[in-house]
């Protein structure tokens, strides 16, 4: 990437710069660039088939949404210490068992966020640290049932979508069988 930016706002994980950046068509442009430290997202499934759902009050989206535990890299921490923080930290749980499932970039055209999706099992209790910014409430559901509210629409967090359809097919794939008829 040949860019030279400029800052325009730092704010917590947000870092907003402008970027002159020559595309590979040889024009040279001005972007809007949102730099991001990466994240980690978690499908936590425990051995009765049910996953940990959040809900979440979230401000820039106007209000409640569910999602899987999730949240932002510190520092030089690896993906997969993040997802263990964050599982911890939201849910209150612990993972003896992590399955990477892949990666997804949330907005490309102007950000570089990556957040790197984890399927986390064998779980037990831990306590919960949320943040002072954090208004979370946990449920468990069958995993079946967080598919189903997908597709209604209830589940609207591109992260948790993800991640419960990668974890589906890795189950699938050996053999388990989670989802309702």
């Amino acid at each position: 990437m040949d860019s030279k930016r400029r800052p325009v706002l730092k704010l917590g994980i947000v870092d907003v710069g402008v970027e002159t950046a020559s595309l590979p068509n040889g024009v040279t442009v001005d972007l809007a660039i949102i730099r991001h430290p990466g994240a980690a997202a978690v499908v936590a499934l425990d051995a009765d088939g049910t996953i940990t759902l959040l809900t979440q009050y979230r401000h820039a989206v106007g209000g409640w949404i569910r999602e899987i535990p999730a949240g932002c890299r510190n520092g030089d921490e690896t993906a997969r210490e993040c997802g263990e923080r964050e599982l911890r930290e939201e849910a209150g749980l612990l993972a003896r068992r992590w399955d990477h499932l892949g990666s997804i970039v949330t907005i490309p055209s102007f950000c570089n966020e990556r957040i790197e999706l984890f399927l986390a099992r064998d779980l037990s209790p831990a306590p919960r640290e949320l943040d002072h910014d954090e208004v979370i409430q946990v449920e468990r559901v069958e995993f079946g049932d967080a598919l189903a509210m997908v597709r209604r629409g209830e589940i609207i967090d591109a992260k948790t979508i993800v991640a419960l359809h990668h974890a589906q097919s890795l189950l699938r794939d050996g053999g388990l069988a989670l989802t309702n008829k």
